[in-house]
């Protein structure tokens, strides 16, 4: 495995988000365009946003998508104290040992999927993201996974959930809108998998999606109070018996996260 980006091995499918800077064009995505502000000392960190799915494009599909294209997901304990039950990317902090924002992301994923970072293929790096509450810079690290490995939660008491979620569930209108807090925070969002998505990790996924090729028209006017989503979505579970908790508060691990 090479921490060296690879983006001419992307698969047909991947090389639209491999070349494209992610975009917000109906200016729903706050997230995109957060930079540290001058004079700001930020701590880097790094997160890995990793697609899988057969290297062929299915020429029936929009952009080509694979019907088993996924990307890895991973949701934090519900009984932690900072970020409960938020979805996020594998990722955190960058350590003085780690060679780069690769590095960082590869390393982070093997420690909290239990991934083999052998069978990833690092394609391209996007624009570094601040994370005003925390005071991180975020690099979010694309890849392609080319041999797949066992993930599971490695640690219960940090995560409860490691997910591949397809992504033609991300792309299905019915499980877009927007969400607003009570702080003033207003994004995009994706209900999967028992999970609510929103913040960080939606505000990347969202504007990957845009520039994808395979994204689907959906209703950017609807809009949820997200205490109120995040309550349905628990409900949800409860009922079906699936987990425990679906707090899915979109945020990066290790006190990277955000609102």
């Amino acid at each position: 495995m090479s921490l060296h980006l690879q983006p001419d091995g992307a698969p047909e499918w991947l090389r639209a988000v491999t070349s494209t800077v992610p975009a917000d064009p109906n200016r729903v995505n706050p997230i995109l365009n957060r930079r540290s502000p001058a004079g700001t000392s930020a701590r880097p960190a790094s997160v890995l946003v990793l697609f899988g799915g057969s290297h062929d494009s299915d020429p029936l599909a929009v952009g080509g998508l694979p019907a088993d294209a996924d990307v890895l997901l991973t949701q934090r304990a519900s009984t932690m104290r900072q970020h409960g039950g938020q979805v996020a990317f594998p990722g955190g902090a960058a350590d003085p040992e780690d060679d780069g924002p690769v590095d960082t992301a590869l390393r982070e994923a093997e420690e909290e999927t239990g991934l083999d970072r052998a069978g990833v293929q690092p394609l391209a790096t996007l624009p570094q993201i601040f994370i005003p509450p925390s005071g991180f810079e975020v690099t979010p690290v694309l890849a392609y996974w080319r041999d797949p490995s066992p993930v599971g939660v490695v640690d219960p008491a940090e995560a409860e959930r490691v997910v591949r979620v397809p992504v033609r569930e991300l792309i299905d209108p019915d499980n877009r809108f927007q969400v607003r807090h009570r702080a003033g925070y207003q994004g995009p969002a994706f209900q999967v998998d028992g999970m609510l998505v929103w913040g960080f990790t939606a505000g990347v996924l969202a504007g990957l999606l845009v520039v994808s090729g395979w994204e689907l028209e959906w209703d950017h006017r609807d809009v949820r109070d997200l205490d109120v989503t995040l309550a349905e979505v628990e409900v949800d579970v409860d009922d079906t018996g699936h987990r425990e908790s679906a707090h899915g508060r979109g945020s990066v691990h290790r006190g990277v996260g955000e609102r």
